[in-house]
């Protein structure tokens, strides 16, 4: 057993007792190794169950918060799905690894340089680009899903335009401090909402989030 193996099957079981219940998920985040997604110092730490701080004052986000918006996206292997925010590049892993086709956009270029070697040599195909992420990426829309993982202070109506009917996005809409987790599902022109209380983000920076100084 490897070094980090065991680790990981502790974390599979700890998201089942706080209650993840698709195993599809839990075999995603027990197949993708996410030591090779922190930082070096952060290596031992690489299994627990908190965020921890990337290059450019990101993070990579708490593995139960990305087990539980996954969930949220109920992600269908062949499905399209956008993600904003591509940061470390592990959400996007554990997408690919429910067989979606991952279309990732990020603000920031260095992340993303890292975040598109660590795809090759793991061979995920991932479609990326840096650009503004709350402005969605018109020319692959509609997308069956779109998960924002930064806090944002409303809805990107341009992120709803780029819904497919019957698709689903999962975005933390709130103020820098604290979010609430909104999973919104789109039936014609109705947007069915529900949301989840006590998630804080880095925050969604762009054209239709928050403003950079």
């Amino acid at each position: 057993m490897g070094r980090f193996e065991l680790e990981r099957k502790e974390l599979v079981d700890s998201l089942r007792h706080r209650g993840i219940t698709d195993e599809r998920v839990l075999g995603a985040i027990g197949r993708v190794e996410r030591e090779l997604f922190v930082d070096e110092p952060f290596l031992n730490r690489a299994y627990e169950d908190n965020a921890l701080p990337i290059c450019c004052s990101q993070t990579i986000s708490q593995p139960y918060t990305v087990a539980f918006m996954t969930q949220c996206l109920d992600v269908r292997e062949g499905e399209k799905i956008l993600e904003v925010g591509t940061g470390s590049g592990y959400q996007a892993a554990i997408l690919v690894e429910l067989g979606a086709r991952v279309f990732s956009i990020e603000r920031i270029h260095q992340l993303l340089e890292e975040a598109r070697k660590l795809f090759d040599r793991l061979a995920y195909r991932v479609a990326t680009k840096v650009g503004d992420g709350t402005i969605g990426w018109s020319e692959f829309a509609p997308f069956d899903g779109i998960i924002v993982t930064a806090g944002a202070p409303c809805i990107p109506d341009p992120l709803l335009k780029q819904l497919a009917d019957g698709g689903r996005l999962v975005i933390p809409i709130g103020d820098l401090d604290i979010q609430r987790l909104h999973v919104m599902h789109r039936v014609g022109e109705r947007f069915d909402t529900k949301e989840i209380y006590g998630f804080k983000f880095v925050p969604l920076i762009g054209t239709k989030g928050w403003k950079t100084d």
